[in-house]
């Protein structure tokens, strides 16, 4: 039976782009997902962002948003995505907290919209989407604003060559035409940093091209085949994915011995990256299983297997105790061991940082991290990086 989209969107796009047997599961045979913990917790810190945001707008008031408000809204949020777990929740306050300091003083008049609804037509297709907001910078500038929750930023090319970006771009030139400059920013929530990006006229034309060509291939398609990847783990159609079953059950694997090869093996690292990533998530998650039976019992044996909790001593020295018993013993002035064994935590001093906000303006706030970071001691070590390309 032929299929055609009611609409397209970048989130169908993306999910054909991932794994076309995810988009069939999903839009032609309309079956139930489940979507994990990532994407609810993604879903419960947006909603509470468009609430925060929304209530100031429609009372006009100039000024610091509220930390205490903003945790108010996310107990809802959170037991509506039905979230366990009190380290994510942490995590989710955190997120929120760094929020408000980075967001500052918030002027209802520089906010366009939130939560703004678009409709595209291109190329006999109707596409639809959600921007999370849109602030206006200038008379001829406004922003495009995308909350994410990453836990990794995006790459450069990444952050260029977003679809999504693209989309929302053409978006707002229909919406706000008068708008000569568009700002594209992904605000990366965990990282308190925004990674911003624009967007030249044909590449504008190759975005709609790209739609119209991968709109009919999602109608037109023969079959729909899974595509095995490190992010089947997040796929809210795996436990229907025979493929992914596969992956975990160690029957989906090809072997090549012929190391001098490059095609054969670099086809198969990337199959066993995939492999490794998704069978570590599921061994994660039935981890997690028996550490919450073990929060009751001592321990646990099953499967021929004695599983038990232990306590872990991590060990820290205070500074300047430290630095005074070892002046002593070696006869050597504080200040010179201090500059040999002393060293900041860069996640530390972030936090710290970070939290100066309700006491420190924040262009002095930018201005201390420049200077940190222009001081700060760098050290570089190779690193293996990989990326699938077209």
């Amino acid at each position: 039976m032929a299929f055609t989209n009611t609409h397209l969107s970048f989130s169908r796009l993306q999910r054909f782009e991932q794994c076309p047997l995810s988009f069939r599961l999903h839009y032609i045979d309309q079956r139930k997902s489940e979507p994990g913990v990532p994407l609810r917790f993604g879903k419960a810190i947006h909603a509470v962002l468009e609430t925060l945001v929304g209530e100031a707008l429609a009372t006009r008031t100039t000024g610091p948003l509220s930390s205490t408000r903003a945790i108010e809204l996310f107990g809802p949020e959170w037991a509506k995505a039905n979230l366990v777990g009190l380290e994510l929740f942490v995590q989710g306050v955190a997120i929120l907290k760094q929020f408000v300091r980075d967001e500052g003083v918030l002027d209802p008049s520089t906010v366009l919209a939130t939560e703004k609804e678009f409709r595209l037509e291109i190329g006999g297709f109707s596409v639809l989407g959600f921007i999370d907001r849109v602030n206006r910078i200038d008379d001829e500038t406004v922003e495009i604003v995308d909350y994410k929750t990453n836990h990794q930023l995006f790459t450069r090319d990444e952050v260029d060559a977003s679809l999504q970006m693209s989309l929302y771009e053409l978006a707002a030139r229909q919406l706000w035409p008068w708008a000569k400059n568009v700002r594209l920013t992904f605000w990366m929530l965990r990282h308190g940093l925004r990674q911003t990006t624009t967007r030249a006229a044909d590449e504008l034309d190759a975005a709609k091209a790209y739609v119209v060509t991968m709109g009919k291939q999602t109608e037109t398609a023969p079959e729909y085949p899974a595509r095995v990847h490190s992010g089947c783990t997040y796929c809210d159609h795996r436990s229907a994915c025979p493929a992914y079953a596969e992956v975990l059950d160690g029957s989906r694997e090809v072997l090549h011995d012929d190391l001098a090869n490059l095609e054969q093996i670099a086809t198969e690292r990337e199959r066993i990256a995939s492999r490794v990533r998704i069978l570590q998530a599921h061994k994660t998650e039935l981890e997690k299983a028996i550490k919450d039976h073990l929060k009751n019992e001592s321990e646990l044996v099953a499967g021929g297997v004695r599983y038990t909790m232990f306590n872990v001593a991590s060990v820290n020295h205070p500074l300047e105790s430290t630095v005074r018993l070892l002046s002593e013993a070696t006869q050597r002035s504080p200040d010179e061991i201090t500059r040999e064994i002393a060293i900041v935590d860069n996640d530390a001093l972030k936090r710290l940082v970070s939290g100066l906000g309700d006491a420190v303006p924040k262009p002095r706030i930018t201005l201390l991290r420049a200077e940190l970071d222009a001081k700060a001691e760098k050290t570089f070590s190779p690193r293996f990086w990989a990326k699938e390309v077209a």
